[in-house]
């Protein structure tokens, strides 16, 4: 698609660009070159204006982690830095004793939403993308403040391989999720067991701030994690951590220690 000359930002999805790059693909995809084996994948937009993330959003997740299923949901930020291509390695952050993984669906927002209503707010969607949310979990809950600080480390948030458009999902609401630590299942879910769903969330956050075409809402994780395991079980360098999204892909990060 390098051709199309446009990349994946807030201009590209407020602007007709899916549309448009539809138009060009069905005049110039004979002739597009292919990918070379072997090349990099980045992260499939352009770093947007936030990532607002959902906590405790599946009920077996927050009984897993001794919570109260929340009554409303909750709302925190990753920082876009954080934001990598899906097969980039983790790095885990200096100190870190308690890096964990969280397989998590993710909304592309498509088009400037405020006040949406519930009934409209998938109007308001470019897509759906596979997220891999790491967690420092000492960082995020045991040295005060804000989950952030626990978020949003470099290579935390893998995006990708793709952005799947809306016609491109059977039921959002029905999408089988997992995630593997060295060849394990640790995580076997389905978005059908999301506390908030996607309409839902996206109204809610619009009462509170202004979505941006290109924002990404990430939805919550199903029971799995490392900090929910008895013992408790933290990535370590050399681990290999695989996940997926049925109609998104698949991701993979080896981890290695910050240097």
């Amino acid at each position: 698609m390098s051709a199309f000359g446009h990349d994946y930002d807030e201009d590209f999805f407020g602007g007709d660009g899916l549309a448009r790059l539809a138009a060009w693909v069905v005049a110039n995809a004979a002739t597009a070159p292919a990918v070379p084996a072997g090349s990099r994948l980045g992260p499939p937009l352009c770093r947007p204006s936030k990532i607002i993330c959902i906590g405790l959003n599946f009920s077996d997740h927050a009984a897993e982690t001794g919570a109260t299923k929340p009554a409303e949901p909750i709302l925190f930020f990753k920082a876009t830095s954080a934001i990598t291509g899906p097969f980039d390695g983790l790095t885990i952050p200096r100190g870190s004793e308690k890096t964990d993984w969280e397989v998590e669906l993710a909304v592309v927002i498509g088009k400037k939403a405020s006040y949406v209503d519930e009934a409209d707010a998938l109007n308001h969607v470019a897509g759906y993308v596979l997220h891999n949310d790491y967690s420092e979990r000492a960082f995020q809950l045991e040295r005060g403040g804000q989950w952030v600080k626990g978020k949003s480390c470099d290579t935390f948030a893998p995006l990708g391989p793709f952005v799947a458009t809306p016609d491109e999902i059977a039921d959002i609401n029905q999408l089988a999720m997992w995630l593997k630590v060295n060849g394990e299942f640790c995580q076997q879910g389905n978005s059908s067991n999301l506390i908030f769903n996607v309409p839902q969330l996206e109204s809610y956050i619009s009462q509170m701030m202004t979505l941006l075409p290109g924002d990404v809402i990430s939805t919550g994780t199903p029971a799995g994690v490392g900090m929910g395991m008895k013992p408790q079980r933290f990535i370590k360098p050399g681990d290999v951590i695989e996940l997926g999204i049925e109609g998104l892909g698949t991701q993979r990060q080896q981890a290695s220690a910050w240097t």
